[in-house]
């Protein structure tokens, strides 16, 4: 009776719907549920810790490092059914959610109040409010008004041990005790199920001006973007497109990008009227002296197919049909134009085709090893990751900026944190979870249970090797 009146299911089409997200990877699961209360997640929590039996959170499965994969079986967590705005707090500039909320319809709700909520993945149409909690979420505006992390105010969540917590504050400010809030947000899961969220926002700005600038050469527009940001003006967005990207929408969804630049970058700038018309007459300015040439959106609709046309980047390669390798390196932004000289040299070398788009403005690139279905090939493009990875960190810089770890980065962790900072992290894991049920295997690789033994699985251990599906990986 533990888990009475709660819904889930352990038939074969539901697991099967819910062991992979859009890394490619699939695991399988020997239960799937759909919590409606943080009562009811406790109760699952309660239920998996009694069998050891892995939980895995799940929001929408957008998430590109397979977080949201149960690699070792156990219990899938789908929000779905947690999608509630619970507030729009106009007069504290907050909201009030729960996880299954969809970022877009967030959006929608708060425009209707003339208000907005900045993060913004390119993926806001699908993925939640929960899931983007659980990565740090980023997007293009980042550059200008930060990350996930930098709105959540507070938070509700259950331990595995099924006690509700609650972090954070209802106010903009507040610095008693540590810090459990940030501490959360950007953990994928792996220390506590979170089942509210309190959120800061701000008024939608009464201007946008948005331009396209197509450069001859890509290290031109990378150093346009340092050029844009020392002369103090900060865009809301600051995008890039290489050519192989650019050729890549045109051909799954013309939209009229000029398919003969080497690179274009996507700028906004939003704000009071006047000084957005002066920032947008100075960032011309700024491209044109760096060889590009720039084009004004007219009207919404012109800056909508602007927009229609970055977003659908990551559907395009999966359009090529080809096996995508997909990772997401964050370089200072002076050093933007060495490392796409550097992945240029890479594909040349190689003879792998890399398509580079993502947040210039903040360094942040999202690079796509397309590969032949091939083993061979696929294992020469897959050699590419940590020489990526190495020179990414010879430059300052971070081998994820907003995709999280999960599995897909997990080997690669130890090259980009030292040994005894990786101990603290394992040690707070080892707190909030003791026995390891939560998303094991994230992040750090080789931790937690393999699966668990009771009715769900009938003795059966529920780990599956997971794999990179031809048909959902290229």
């Amino acid at each position: 009776m533990e888990l009475e009146g709660i819904e889930i299911s352990m038939e074969d089409a539901d697991l099967l719907c819910y062991g992979f997200d859009a890394s490619g990877m699939e695991g399988r699961a020997s239960m799937v549920a759909w919590p409606k209360s943080a009562e009811e997640v406790s109760r699952l929590l309660l239920y998996a810790a009694s069998r050891e039996m892995p939980v895995v959170p799940r929001g929408a499965g957008t998430g590109m490092t397979a977080g949201a994969v149960p690699s070792r079986g156990g219990i899938v967590l789908s929000f779905e059914k947690m999608d509630r705005i619970l507030q729009v707090d106009t007069a504290n500039l907050a909201c009030t959610v729960e996880p299954g909320v969809v970022n877009a319809r967030l959006q929608q709700e708060l425009a209707a109040h003339g208000f907005f909520y900045p993060p913004d993945p390119a993926s806001l149409h699908v993925c939640t409010i929960g899931g983007n909690v659980a990565e740090n979420a980023g997007g293009p505006r980042a550059l200008k008004y930060g990350v996930t992390r930098d709105y959540v105010m507070g938070l509700e969540a259950v331990l595995p041990t099924g006690e509700t917590i609650t972090t954070g504050v209802r106010t903009h400010k507040g610095v008693v005790g540590y810090d459990l809030t940030r501490l959360l947000v950007g953990s994928e899961g792996t220390l506590a199920v979170v089942t509210k969220i309190r959120l800061k926002i701000l008024p939608e700005p009464p201007a946008v001006t948005t331009l396209l600038a197509s450069f001859a050469d890509v290290e031109g527009a990378g150093r346009a973007v340092s050029a844009i940001i020392a002369a103090k003006v900060i865009p809301r967005t600051l995008e890039f497109m290489d050519r192989e990207a650019i050729a890549a929408v045109e051909g799954f969804k013309p939209t009229g990008l000029p398919v003969g630049a080497e690179a274009l970058l996507l700028v906004e700038m939003d704000g009071h009227p006047r000084a957005v018309e002066e920032e947008g007459t100075r960032a011309i300015d700024i491209l044109s002296e760096h060889g590009a040439q720039v084009q004004a959106a007219l009207d919404e609709a012109s800056r909508e197919r602007l927009w229609e046309a970055r977003r659908s980047v990551s559907p395009a390669l999966h359009h090529l049909k080809l096996r995508k390798i997909n990772e997401d390196i964050v370089v200072p932004r002076s050093e933007l134009p060495a490392m796409l000289s550097a992945l240029r040299e890479l594909s040349e070398e190689s003879g792998v085709r890399i398509v580079n788009f993502g947040h210039a403005g903040d360094g942040n690139i999202h690079v796509n090893i397309m590969s032949r279905p091939e083993e061979e090939h696929y294992r020469k493009a897959l050699a590419l990751v940590p020489r990526i990875f190495e020179k990414v960190l010879s430059l300052g810089g971070t081998i994820s900026g907003e995709h999280g770890v999960g599995l897909t980065k997990a080997a690669y962790i130890g090259m980009e944190i030292p040994r005894r900072e990786l101990e603290l992290m394992k040690s707070i894991k080892s707190l909030f979870d003791p026995r390891g049920i939560l998303n094991p295997g994230k992040i750090f690789g080789g931790d937690g249970p393999t699966g668990g033994t009771g009715p769900a699985d009938e003795g059966d251990t529920t780990t599956r090797l997971f794999r990179a599906k031809e048909d959902r990986g290229r």
